[in-house]
């Protein structure tokens, strides 16, 4: 067993479950915290926080969206460093690019550089699993109609489990300290073809259809989505379409030397009759 607690903060979600699933599976005892789990976490209320990291030597932290993000990474890790944390994997994102109108995600990678601890950063592109499990994009694919603002862009779509295998081997293994890991599948992927994949692998149809941006932000707004997020994921997908995401990156296999998994192996292991009614 490790002799180095981890903590899995947003262990219940799609790359926490399988970061703690695969300690598990090493001899690990992960920590699993969320607002859910027995060990409560919430990052809105700080009371949670001391006895999530309490004995953790090792954290792994789903970046927090919003504008607070980076201020409340900055107290977590207040708490943690008091605790005796020493090592942190942040799960970021892919930036589409450092521009103004999207200062959150580097201002949060900012305090983990900065904090003194050992650290690495995780930055993937979009989930496959977004497609298959609990997300507004995988409602849509079990109605038959996927949604978007882009038919030609195109995203190297990254299968969750790749991502939880380079945090593993951030939080057990040395050689990881102040790196930075561009996470993405092996192959760019339009939308169509996204949709084209998932049908042939379930064996029901699936149709794409191209809105305009505000067409997507009133269809989000009206099935009871914030229009902060309508805006958020319009312009992910202007990034996308723009080809601001149109490249491929070597972190999964730099890191467990293997290539990353392709979206059509990611279709053929889901059991699409969870997904899919009837």
């Amino acid at each position: 067993m490790s002799e180095s607690p981890i903590l899995v903060l947003g262990g219940t979600g799609k790359t926490g479950a399988r970061v703690a699933r695969r300690l598990t599976e090493l001899g690990h005892l992960p920590r699993i915290a969320s607002r859910s789990s027995a060990t409560r976490f919430d990052w809105h209320d700080s009371s949670t926080w001391p006895a999530a990291v309490d004995g953790m030597k090792a954290v792994y932290v789903v970046d927090e969206q919003g504008a607070d993000a980076a201020t409340m990474l900055t107290d977590f890790l207040g708490t943690a460093t008091t605790a005796g944390v020493e090592r942190l994997v942040l799960l970021s994102a892919r930036p589409f690019t450092k521009r103004s109108d999207e200062p959150s995600l580097f201002r949060v990678e900012d305090v983990v550089s900065g904090s003194g601890l050992g650290w690495t950063i995780l930055r993937p592109t979009w989930f496959c699993q977004n497609f298959s499990e609990p997300n507004f994009l995988c409602t849509e694919i079990a109605e038959g109609e996927l949604r978007v603002t882009t038919r030609e862009g195109t995203e190297p779509f990254i299968d969750a489990e790749d991502i939880a295998a380079v945090a593993v081997a951030a939080l057990t293994e040395d050689g990881h300290d102040e790196a930075v890991y561009e996470l993405s599948g092996p192959r760019l992927m339009t939308f169509g073809e996204v949709v084209a994949e998932i049908s042939a692998a379930s064996g029901r149809e699936v149709r794409l259809s191209v809105l305009s941006r505000e067409e997507y932000a009133r269809h989000l707004v009206g099935r009871g989505h914030a229009r902060e997020l309508a805006d958020y994921v319009n312009r992910l997908f202007d990034a996308i379409d723009d080809g601001a995401t149109a490249y491929l990156s070597d972190g999964v296999e730099k890191v467990t030397g293997r290539k990353a998994r392709d979206f059509s192996e990611y279709a053929a292991s889901v059991d699409w009759t969870k997904v899919f009614p009837g």
